[in-house]
């Protein structure tokens, strides 16, 4: 394997994983920065106020984009295993 090669395939190891964990740190994000802007405003600075909002948001953006998730993961693996023998 040459360098340029691995260096191909760590850049799509990263985009690939920046791409799935997209949707559930932005969810979190978004609704951290709604709470933060309602603490602020309510002058509530409880620590738990802010995680447990978060935490749903994020594992409902997870059940809600899992098969995107998935789908993008399978054919990343698909296309890795196929390109094996050219890669050698």
């Amino acid at each position: 394997m040459d360098p340029q090669a691995a260096v191909d395939l760590g850049r799509e190891a990263l985009l690939i994983a920046t791409l799935v964990s997209a949707p559930i740190l932005i969810a979190g994000m978004v609704v951290g920065l709604i709470i933060g802007l309602l603490q602020a405003l309510t002058q509530i600075q409880e620590q738990t106020v802010a995680f447990v909002p978060k935490l749903i948001a994020m594992a409902l953006a997870l059940a809600f984009a899992l098969p995107w998730i998935l789908t993008r993961l399978l054919e990343y693996t698909e296309e890795l295993i196929h390109n094996i023998p050219h890669n050698m």
